[in-house]
């Protein structure tokens, strides 16, 4: 009988204010994976907000509903040899914290990356229009204008994404995996 090694998973989680850059340099990284021959997922916060947490609100409570399910997920499918990239703004620190103590717990890898854009770049790029909304007072709670958002104290890597192009950002993460030895 042959045996066959099984891929390393982990999870790599990207975590910044919207528009900070996050989807996009979690969509190249997953592209090179794939290409490497890895066996990658993408869990992007709106996608998995709309199916898996559909019916949650943006409250403190159901931010941490969200995070806790993407976490869950992310740490299910790095433990069967997935890298689970996981662009989720993730505002609060102790959800966060959760999600790494369940990697911890099953001994499986948990890369936290902290996209670490200025509010006034993210405001500039406002990919889905938030900020502008924001500012003509159609939306509150607005993450890192007038809701909290808790940076990372001890990220394995900040990415100043305003310094450097998504591709540059995205093979930085490579390379903390690389080092990690986990691609």
């Amino acid at each position: 009988m042959t045996t066959t090694a099984r891929a390393q998973g982990a999870t790599v989680w990207l975590t910044g204010l919207p528009s900070a850059g996050k989807t996009t340099i979690a969509r190249i990284l997953g592209t090179r994976l794939k290409a490497e021959g890895h066996r990658v997922e993408v869990l992007d916060g709106d996608e998995v907000r709309r199916f898996l947490s559909a019916g949650l609100g943006f409250s403190r409570e159901d931010r941490n509903t969200n995070v806790q399910r993407i976490g869950l997920v992310a740490e299910v499918l790095a433990r069967n040899g997935v890298l689970a990239v996981v662009p989720v703004i993730a505002p609060y620190a102790d959800s966060r914290d959760a999600v790494r103590e369940r990697h911890e717990a099953s001994g499986t890898p948990y890369i936290e990356v902290h996209v670490a854009t200025p509010v006034e770049v993210c405001s500039e790029r406002d990919v889905k229009g938030l900020y502008a909304r924001q500012a003509a007072g159609q939306l509150t709670g607005l993450t890192g204008v007038d809701d909290p958002y808790e940076p990372p104290l001890d990220p394995a890597l900040t990415l100043e994404t305003h310094l450097q192009t998504p591709e540059e950002s995205a093979d930085s993460v490579h390379a903390v995996l690389a080092a990690r030895g986990l691609v």
